[in-house]
């Protein structure tokens, strides 16, 4: 058996169509749509995804604008950058790129964001609202998957899920998206005894903890539906030769380093019955759905 390739590249893609035509009306009303997005220091994962943020905004005409701050930044250094995106009118969304350095305090910064700016979803207020099946706005990568699913004809209803990483940002969200969809939810995290026989009881199992190909085809349930959410860059050879198909080493080869996720595709695709890659899975339904809050919260705004 080989898994069903989730393309969440393509789903992006439609995703982003949707929101042309909303960008569209509201413009026709006078809003002009507008996102904030703060970098802090120089983690290459964040540049690549700002950069991918920045093409997706250009590619629809959504007013943009991304400020930098050194990787020396202060605590409040970075919460006087997300006061002055605050105060702006024309700014509807702020996002604040993740991870921040480690002497920049991250809940202090997510908590200055205005919460009707928050299109992450991190402000108290709105995980408080998500936690109630009442969001202002979603976060971005569980809300993709949940598209993803969505547009796959994958069922949640009555099924098993496993989140497979406890994070605000993906696995908490996650689960309650499970949840509120109707899934029995269960979520593993470091001191999860016996992992494989909790994650092999799921009919859907999504994998978020930024470990390279953690997850390994003994994890899965035969026919299960996997959802890679890890973005790790790999550069040693050796890891490249276990985590990596043919065609992907050649690559590899050719650059030094590639992308590969929590799941060791080559094993658990002969065993699901589903599977997002990476690249090209997760990633791209992030962005669109960071647009999509972006239009809701200048909807909410105007």
């Amino acid at each position: 058996m080989t898994a069903r390739r989730l393309d969440g590249a393509l789903v992006a893609r439609q995703i982003r169509e949707e929101l042309r035509g909303r960008l569209a009306g509201l413009v026709a009303r006078g809003i002009r749509p507008g996102l904030g997005a703060l970098l802090v220091g120089d983690d290459p994962a964040s540049a690549v995804y700002v950069r991918n943020k920045t093409r997706t905004c250009e590619e629809l005409g959504l007013v943009h604008e991304t400020r930098r701050l050194p990787v020396t930044a202060t605590t409040d250094e970075v919460i006087q950058a997300v006061r002055d995106f605050n105060r702006r009118g024309e700014i509807h969304g702020i996002l604040v790129q993740l991870p921040l350095p480690p002497q920049v305090d991250a809940r202090r910064v997510l908590d200055a964001v205005q919460e009707e700016k928050d299109i992450d979803g991190f402000h108290p207020a709105n995980v408080g609202r998500l936690v109630q099946k009442r969001p202002r706005f979603v976060p971005c990568t569980p809300a993709g998957i949940m598209e993803l699913l969505a547009r796959s004809g994958i069922e949640i209803a009555g099924r098993r899920a496993v989140v497979l990483g406890r994070s605000d940002i993906v696995g908490k969200p996650m689960a309650l998206l499970l949840t509120h969809a109707d899934a029995t939810v269960t979520v593993c995290h470091s001191r999860t005894r016996e992992l494989a026989a909790v994650t092999r009881e799921a009919d859907l199992l999504v994998a978020a903890v930024g470990r390279p190909g953690m997850l390994r085809a003994e994890h899965v349930k035969p026919g299960a539906v996997v959802v890679d959410v890890g973005i790790n860059r790999i550069s040693d050879k050796g890891a490249a030769r276990d985590l990596l198909d043919p065609e992907r080493l050649a690559e590899f080869e050719r650059r030094g380093h590639a992308l590969v996720g929590d799941v060791h595709a080559p094993s658990v695709a002969a065993v699901a019955g589903a599977l997002t890659p990476v690249p090209g899975g997760v990633g791209p339904l992030t962005i669109a759905m960071l647009v999509s809050n972006t239009l809701r919260a200048a909807a909410n705004a105007g």
